[in-house]
């Protein structure tokens, strides 16, 4: 299967230091890929790169033809003394009649959000609100930068399957970048570990047990991480992540590389 966008060896340089160095990437159609890494360590650079916002660099980047791209800010900067509600922020993404940005925003579970205010959104809210607009050019490759900031967990576990659910919808590629594998695990195909080369790709339960991985992030993270991917599907969770309602008592084993599909 070739893939949507190709990154060969990318080296990007500011002044002496050298930011990224000899990145290979490879996105395929269907597939959710998840950049990780500490803050600092090029993701955004990278991410730049492939939307082709950071042209100094060296090395080959290759896109199908007609590739149509979304892009999830991380964060978004509005002004906040003109009122913009989300109606009329959709508005400027381009040309689409009322119905498409119905059909955008229910695809998101955010409907009822229409006539909010920008400014007033949670959040979760505003991640739904920002994802919806990047589906409304049904792109074949959805990019998001750290979705979950600022979104509690419970928030995050339903932002998480709302990527997967688009990405089966739309069989397009997804490519997140998150700042640690927390819960992002569950429902991604591929992680790429980057500290300005790439330490370790590939599923994510081996990646959790990477010596480097473990070098940079800890065994805190892996701890969580297996006790996450055992208890995921439990719908109900406290903010902190706890299954609610007696359910903690089977979940307390860990479970490296158990996963539910």
């Amino acid at each position: 299967m070739s893939a949507l966008v190709e990154l060969n060896d990318i080296c990007v340089q500011f002044d002496e230091r050298k930011v990224l160095d000899r990145v290979n990437l490879s996105l395929q159609r269907g597939k959710i890929t998840t950049l990780i890494g500490p803050n600092g360590a090029g993701k955004s650079t990278l991410v730049k790169v492939l939307l082709g916002l950071q042209r100094r660099y060296s090395g080959k980047v290759t896109k199908a033809k007609g590739l149509k791209v979304g892009y999830v800010p991380q964060k978004l900067k509005l002004n906040d003394s003109l009122p913009l509600n989300v109606e009329r922020f959709l508005c400027l993404a381009g040309k689409y009649s009322q119905q498409e940005l119905h059909d955008a925003l229910k695809l998101v579970g955010a409907e009822h959000l229409i006539s909010s205010n920008m400014h007033s959104l949670s959040g979760g809210e505003n991640q739904r609100v920002l994802i919806a607009r990047a589906l409304l050019q049904r792109p074949d490759l959805l990019v998001l930068d750290e979705p979950a900031q600022g979104v509690d967990v419970q928030g995050q576990i339903d932002l998480y399957d709302l990527i997967d659910t688009i990405r089966h919808r739309f069989n397009c590629a997804v490519f997140m970048v998150s700042h640690d594998l927390h819960l992002v695990m569950a429902k991604t195909d591929d992680v790429i570990c980057l500290h300005h080369h790439i330490c370790c790709s590939g599923a994510p339960a081996d990646i959790a047990q990477h010596p480097s991985y473990i070098a940079l992030f800890g065994h805190t993270h892996q701890q969580s991480l297996a006790f996450y991917h055992h208890q995921h599907d439990h719908h109900h969770h406290d903010l902190a992540g706890q299954p609610v309602s007696g359910e903690g008592s089977q979940c307390s084993h860990h479970s490296h590389g158990h996963h539910h599909d």
